[in-house]
């Protein structure tokens, strides 16, 4: 039981999410709710910043778990203080974004869908995508004549502006100027280029082939150097495409393993059986189990070399893994039992002594527990509340 699961609700995660999944969830959001994509979504940033940077800390994430928020600010050693949302960023995705601008325009991160099947067997996809680039009729001056100093904000690249916040009381928010993009220059209007209207720039559309090689794991990156967006003067930055692995109905990737999960029938588990499985590649195995084997109800069986392929190395391939799962009868004919009996391992004695009480077996209410359960939280919080007031009336 946690206290709080506000940071796990700001991820979309369950309270039991393990470290991978924190980091999943991590990035689809981020790379979603970036400044540079959705500049109205910095306050969303932030949280699902700071939410990730407790979670993924194994000793806060326990504070946070015991005691929430609250109990962090209160622990110390800087559990109540943040890292800056965008440095968490780049410690996750390698800095990509934020590259210094003096010399590199910054990267462009976009997440790619794959199937487990084209992680498996490789594929080339195309990607179309929208980037800026030098405009070629003025050749990345913006107009006929030198820049001039911005009017807007004399030069500085910002604008400040005064916001009301009450009677008597204001604050100065400064934010980068409209006009000049924060350059501190702009191209007058009269001598700015038709084409990129004193840009520099314009928008160009880019179609890029993306390999996945076999073997490739969710969240690794393909990077297209100097792909970029581009920017007079500056050096053009990269694409980096992020794999976002799908789920499979079927298997699920464990590092180079495949796990699965294979229901069998009683009579399967005691008799034996064959089954077959598709793979990923399209092919089809058969397992079986050899007579007088006993399949235990979830044991974990394994098969090597029908697991993943290594990344750069597809010819070795890790294991298959299958859990089953024993699909029990729900009620036996009496007149059967007898039968069973005799076939099966003999049930051990029981001595019974005299003063014992025979009960009765019934299915379990889950819905009914739940509801007592809270119902018994309720009485509690009512019962403690009750004796803090008569604490604070006798103090």
């Amino acid at each position: 039981m946690v206290k709080e699961t506000g940071f796990y609700d700001i991820l979309g995660v369950k309270p039991s999410a393990s470290s991978d999944e924190l980091k999943k969830a991590y990035r689809k959001l981020a790379l979603k709710y970036h400044p540079d994509k959705n500049p109205n979504e910095g306050e969303k940033f932030k949280l699902i910043s700071q939410a990730y940077e407790v979670l993924s800390n194994p000793e806060k994430r326990k504070i946070y778990d015991q005691g929430g928020e609250q109990a962090l600010k209160e622990g110390g050693s800087g559990g109540g203080t943040f890292t800056s949302p965008m440095d968490i960023f780049d410690m996750f995705f390698g800095g990509g974004m934020r590259r210094g601008r003096e010399k590199k325009v910054k990267d462009v991160i976009h997440q790619m869908s794959v199937s487990l099947e084209e992680l498996y067997n490789g594929a080339v996809r195309k990607l179309a995508l929208q980037k800026h680039v030098i405009c070629s009729k003025c050749e990345g001056q913006g107009g006929k004549k030198p820049p001039e100093k911005c009017p807007s904000c004399r030069g500085t690249g910002m604008q400040v502006r005064i916001q009301q916040l009450g009677p008597g009381m204001v604050s100065q928010v400064q934010s980068m100027c409209g006009e000049c993009r924060g350059l501190g220059e702009r191209i007058n209007p009269k001598d700015r280029c038709k084409t990129c209207e004193g840009k520099k720039v314009v928008r160009d559309r880019k179609i890029l082939e993306v390999h996945v090689d076999k073997g490739m794991e969710d969240g690794q990156k393909v990077v297209f150097a100097g792909e970029g967006d581009q920017e007079p003067g500056f050096e053009p930055g990269d694409i980096i495409i992020v794999l976002d692995e799908k789920d499979h109905p079927v298997f699920r990737r464990v590092n180079n393993d495949l796990t699965m999960q294979c229901h069998i029938a009683l009579v399967e588990a005691l008799c034996g059986f064959q089954k077959p499985i598709k793979t990923l590649d399209d092919r089809t195995i058969i397992i079986s189990t050899i007579p007088g084997e006993v399949i235990k109800n979830g044991e974990i069986k394994c098969i090597i070399g029908e697991g993943m392929p290594q990344y750069k190395n597809p010819f070795e391939k890790g294991r298959l893994l299958i859990q089953f799962l024993v699909d029990f009868p729900s009620h036996i004919p009496i007149d059967r039992i007898g039968k069973l009996e005799s076939i099966l391992p003999p049930r051990k004695e029981i001595e019974v002594p005299d003063d014992s009480e025979e009960v009765q077996l019934v299915e379990l209410d889950r819905s009914q527990r739940s509801r007592r359960y809270h119902q018994m939280e309720d009485d509690d919080d009512d019962d403690h509340h009750g004796r803090q007031h008569v604490q604070c009336q006798t103090s």
